[in-house]
């Protein structure tokens, strides 16, 4: 069987995404997106505090026209750095314990933005789809 060399190294969210974009219903995706570890950067003007403090997680915001805005979020380091190659920062959170913290109604979630099959959610997506106790 041939694949591509980057299907043998997407991680376990990476190959939740592209299933989902196969079939939105797909529980056992959804399942693995939200237990999974994501990548968020750490917003250039955040302090060291809220770089480094496990209890505090500073969420970079993209303001976008005419939309909500927008948290990005990233499945890997690659995926990350080609949507936002200047991001030195970030932290690994876990998808599931984000969601059930998000914090506005008018806040979307990003995942892998970039990428060949991107995940947005509004603010209720992302606590019904995605949130964990």
């Amino acid at each position: 069987m041939n694949t591509p060399a980057h299907d043998n190294s997407a991680t376990p969210a990476r190959r939740a995404l592209d299933a989902l974009a196969d079939n939105t219903e797909d529980r056992a995706a959804m399942d693995t997106l939200a237990s999974s570890d994501v990548l968020v950067p750490v917003p250039d003007d955040a302090g060291e505090g809220d770089a480094t403090d496990p209890g505090v997680v500073a969420l970079p915001v993209i303001e976008r026209s005419g939309a909500e805005p927008v948290v990005p979020v990233f499945t890997s380091e690659p995926a990350m750095a080609e949507l936002l190659p200047t991001v030195s920062r970030y932290r690994l959170v876990p998808l599931g314990a984000l969601a059930s913290q998000w914090p506005s109604d008018e806040l979307a979630l990003s995942i892998d933005a970039g990428s060949e099959h991107p995940l947005t959610l509004t603010s209720e997506g992302v606590r019904t789809l995605l949130a964990r106790p």
